[in-house]
């Protein structure tokens, strides 16, 4: 077993005292950010140490490798993105702390999402569609590390999924501007330039992000254990028991407590180092 370990600052000390901590009996540079300690043993202090130290850790099967998976899905806001796109919206609204009040207290779990997504919609109407279009120019921004972890994750050979609890006119455009294979979001009813308020269709939530990651599953022949899925609030989670490996990035605690890691302190480039 390797445990690999992540931060913006490691301290030598750290590493040495983690390394006698998990029993390993070798310490191996894998970035300036990241470090694998092999032939670990789980032990019950390590997360305390890494919490205090602000790091991230992971216990890591020694043979897992990138190659094994064959598909990586990722939830778009606040995963993929640094941003909210809906809270973004809404601020061209005036009415951005109102609507995300409601979007944490969705991804806390406090609220069903479906109902969630009706309430922060409903108070978009009116609002004219160059605000989408002004939203995505100024104000999107990835994450850091995504596009590192997009380009290796296709040069492994792996497919690349978003799937958002938001709207298509982010993911069609994420989806040509960064070349994902597949993409799944909400339709915006627009009338005469015009956000209505509505949303079309049947509300792709926790549910319909899990349905959304099968589908794609099973099209491209993969089992289970060949997904790769990341998430950050309750929504995802349901999405990412879907998946082999479920990554919980800088994300609530109760999407923390399910997923098999979590990435609190690196970029998304981290998911890279889970793996040989």
């Amino acid at each position: 077993m390797n445990l690999v370990i992540q931060g913006l600052e490691i301290a030598n000390y750290d590493l040495r005292e983690l390394a006698k901590l998990a029993g390993a009996d070798q310490i191996e540079r894998i970035t300036g950010e990241a470090f694998r300690l092999k032939n670990a043993n789980r032990r019950e202090h390590i997360p305390e140490y890494c919490a205090e130290a602000e790091l991230d850790f992971a216990f890591v099967e020694e043979t897992a490798r990138l190659g094994d998976f064959g598909l990586i899905a990722m939830d778009m806001d606040s995963t993929l993105l640094a941003i909210e796109s809906i809270d973004e919206i809404a601020d061209m609204q005036g009415i951005k702390q109102q609507v995300a009040e409601i979007t944490q207290r969705t991804m806390r779990g406090e609220i069903v999402f479906a109902e969630s997504l009706r309430q922060r919609t409903a108070l978009l109407a009116g609002l004219d569609q160059r605000a989408l279009h002004e939203v995505y120019e100024k104000r999107v921004r990835l994450n850091p590390g995504a596009e590192k972890m997009l380009q290796r994750m296709k040069s492994a050979g792996l497919k690349t999924m978003v799937i958002s609890g938001g709207f298509t006119f982010f993911t069609d455009r994420i989806k040509a501007d960064l070349g994902f294979d597949y993409t799944a979001a909400n339709s915006l009813e627009i009338l005469d330039g015009k956000l209505t308020g509505k949303v079309l269709g049947e509300i792709i939530g926790a549910g319909g992000k899990a349905v959304a990651l099968e589908k794609a599953r099973n099209e491209l022949g993969l089992r289970r254990e060949q997904v790769i899925a990341i998430g950050d609030g309750a929504n995802d989670i349901r999405m990412m028991e879907e998946a082999g490996v479920s990554i919980a990035y800088h994300a609530k605690p109760i999407v923390q407590e399910k997923a098999t890691y979590a990435i609190n302190h690196v970029g998304l480039d981290g998911v890279l180092n889970l793996f040989i």
